[in-house]
Parts: structure tokens; C-alpha cells; sequence
């Protein structure tokens, strides 16, 4: 009979919502959640992050190591603070970690380059199916690190946990069959290609500064100019950024410098960027640009905009029952406009899921497609 917690009753409860595939049952089953859930975690709130210390609340503290929640498990915030904002490490959500692994497709003998140890229970996932020998794990904070390898050492798996910095892999233990990221980026790294086997599957969080949250799934080939690899969007997954890679946010920042603006209006309702599927491609389609809002009176709010490489910013006030809104944009870019010709891009194609999208990732860059890689996006 299963228990409330534990790892069976999270088992199961992946393999009934069908998240887990068969062959992660058993790696799942071993794996105690628990055994790498640190003490102290931090729960979102309306203001930010609480802490929840496991002596404070052992009985919630148990419920969430099990939930299907994912959990912050490091703050940037002082270790006094009440309240944080800034969270830089987490234990993701059971059910992505699952539908990514089995995205990987590893196969007996397969040797996996993991990219991001965080508390170590990926690691442990992966060396329970492949073995402690076959498994490398990067972690760029020396600290995170340290608490991976005793988490996995009570746990009883010893794959190699390593300190360095992510983006250049880990060429000593290369070639790799498989590579999985634990961190989002937009900007593949030329590494983890290079030191994928031909025919190795890499699967990453990728994402613009608009919209990050999609799972990528890429193929290597092995080229006369340089390995090359492409694939296509297979899931969403919203991940803490590569630290060398996290985009500024200083939205409000750039809008509140001012400066002469060019005012209009639009007919184009803000919250398209509410669609999952416009926003990805307008994001791919509008680089550099991010986004913040702010909340005004009986359901009024503003859209901001900004690039932060130029300084260029816009602004777009919603107005219920509203048919045209204010518009106001500054700077050499006119990020609305691009948000409005992005967007045409995307009905015009038929209203593409971000299912359909695929990267492709060549020693002379990246390059978005539709359906297929001859169909390269306008950028």
C-alpha cells in the first residue's frame, strides 16, 4: 500500500498522469526526492519567496519533497531575508525532469554529459538507469556542487560531479552519447556539440529574452566544416537561465530614462503575447527585446517593452472593451512595431504551435525553422 509521500507514491503518480516513461520507472522507484531536497527551501508567495525550514514544518517540508512542485533551493537574497526575490538554484518539477529524460533516449552503455548537477538528483536518476561510470555532471557554483556529491554519496551513487563552468562541457570524460542541460540558453554553446558523439542526442532548455520555456531535442552530424545539430521543439520547460547567458532585466529601468517618443496607436491587443505560441515566434522574430507590466485601474494595464542594448523601449495601454490602444515607443527600435510585424509573420504562416519550430546549430551559428530546416525564419 503506498504512503501519502515517498518515492512510490511519486511514481506513480507520473506514470498515471503519463509523464514517466517505462524505462525511468525503476531509476525513479530507487531515487529518493527527499535525500536531495536541502532544509531549508524557498516557497513563492504574493511577494516573493518564504523560507521553509524542515525542523520549523517537517510535515509540509515533507509534502513538497514529494509534490510535483518544483523548488527553490538557493537564494541570491541575504540568508536573513524574510523575504527573497532572486532565486539562483532549484530542484525542478518531477514531471519535466521525467518527460526530459525520457526526451534523452539513453540507452545501456550510453555515457551522458550533464549540464547543471543543481542538488544532484537528475544525476542520481541517471546513474541509477546507466550506471555511476557513465555519468559526468557540470555545476558552475562550487557550493552547489559540494552538497551534490554528499547528497548523492548518502544516496548511494557516486557519478562524477564536477565544478566548471557549464558552457564548455567537460572535454576530459568526452565523447558524450547524450547531453542534457538543466539550465535554460539561447545561445547553444559550440562545446556541447563538439563533444556529442554523431547521432548523440542533446536535449536543452532553450529560450529568447521574450519568451523562455521551450525543450529542445537536437541530433548531432558530424560535417566537413564541423559537427552540426538541429532538432525540433518537443516541450515546454521554463528554466533558471545559464548564468553567462541570463538576460538583463531592466525593463523598467530603460522605460522610466524617458526621452522623445513616437506615439500612435494599435488595433493589435497586447495580451496576444498571452498566446504560448505567438510569443515564442515573436520572440525568435523580436531578439533583445523583454518585457514587464504594470497593473492600473478597473482592469486597465501597460505592456512595456525594451531592448537594452540600445536603450529603445515601448509602451502599450490596455483599456477594457477598448478597440485601438495607446502606443508609445522610443529609441532606434521601434520594439511594438517589430512585435506587430512579428506577429502578422505568424498568422500569415497558419498560427504554428512552437511544436513546430526547430533549431538548427552550425559553427557559423543558430538558425529558427518552421516544419523543416529549408524554412528558415526571417531574422
Amino acid at each position: 500500500m503506498l504512503t501519502a509521500n515517498g518515492p512510490a507514491a511519486l511514481t506513480q503518480m507520473l506514470s498515471h498522469g503519463g509523464h514517466l516513461s517505462a524505462d525511468w520507472r525503476g531509476p525513479f522507484l530507487r531515487v529518493d526526492r527527499a535525500r536531495f531536497i536541502p532544509d531549508r527551501i524557498w516557497v513563492r508567495g504574493d511577494d516573493g519567496y518564504t523560507p521553509l525550514d524542515r525542523a520549523a514544518d517537517p510535515d509540509r517540508w515533507d509534502h513538497l519533497a514529494y509534490a510535483d512542485e518544483a523548488l527553490v533551493t538557493q537564494v541570491e537574497d541575504p540568508p536573513d531575508a524574510e523575504v527573497a526575490r532572486t532565486p539562483s538554484s532549484s530542484a525542478s518539477m518531477p514531471r519535466i525532469v521525467a518527460r526530459m529524460l525520457a526526451a534523452l533516449r539513453a540507452e545501456d552503455g550510453h555515457r551522458v554529459l550533464e549540464i547543471g548537477a543543481g542538488t544532484g538528483y537528475n544525476a542520481a536518476l541517471l546513474a541509477a538507469r546507466l550506471g555511476d561510470e557513465q555519468v559526468t555532471s557540470v555545476e558552475v557554483d562550487a557550493e552547489l556542487a559540494k552538497r551534490a556529491r554528499a547528497s548523492l554519496k548518502t544516496a548511494g551513487y557516486a557519478p562524477a560531479v564536477v565544478t566548471g563552468d557549464g558552457a564548455e562541457g567537460w572535454v576530459a570524460r568526452a565523447p558524450y552519447d547524450r547531453l542534457i542541460a538543466t539550465c535554460s540558453v539561447h545561445d547553444v554553446p559550440r562545446a556541447w556539440i563538439e563533444q556529442t558523439k554523431p547521432d548523440g542526442i542533446i536535449v536543452i532548455p532553450w529560450g529568447t529574452t521574450l519568451r523562455n520555456g521551450v525543450l529542445l531535442q537536437l541530433t548531432v552530424e558530424h560535417c566537413p566544416d564541423g559537427p552540426v545539430a538541429s532538432g525540433r521543439v518537443v516541450d515546454d520547460a521554463a528554466f533558471m537561465w545559464m548564468r553567462a547567458q541570463a538576460p538583463p532585466r531592466d525593463v523598467m529601468a530603460i522605460a522610466r530614462a524617458g526621452g522623445e517618443t513616437h506615439d500612435s496607436h494599435t488595433g493589435l491587443d497586447p495580451h496576444v503575447l498571452g498566446n504560448d505560441d505567438a510569443w515564442f515566434a515573436v520572440g525568435v522574430l523580436v531578439p533583445g527585446c523583454q518585457w514587464a507590466t504594470g497593473q492600473g485601474p478597473d482592469g486597465a494595464w501597460t505592456l512595456w517593452l525594451a531592448d537594452a542594448g540600445t536603450g529603445s523601449w515601448a509602451s502599450v495601454d490596455y483599456e477594457p472593451d477598448a478597440v485601438e490602444y495607446d502606443v508609445q515607443q522610443h529609441g532606434p527600435r521601434r520594439l511594438w512595431a517589430e512585435v506587430e510585424a512579428a506577429h502578422a509573420w505568424w498568422a500569415d504562416a497558419g498560427r504554428p504551435a512552437r511544436t513546430q519550430f526547430g533549431l538548427t546549430v552550425t559553427p557559423a551559428g543558430q538558425q529558427v525553422w518552421l516544419d523543416d530546416r529549408g524554412n528558415a525564419l526571417p531574422v
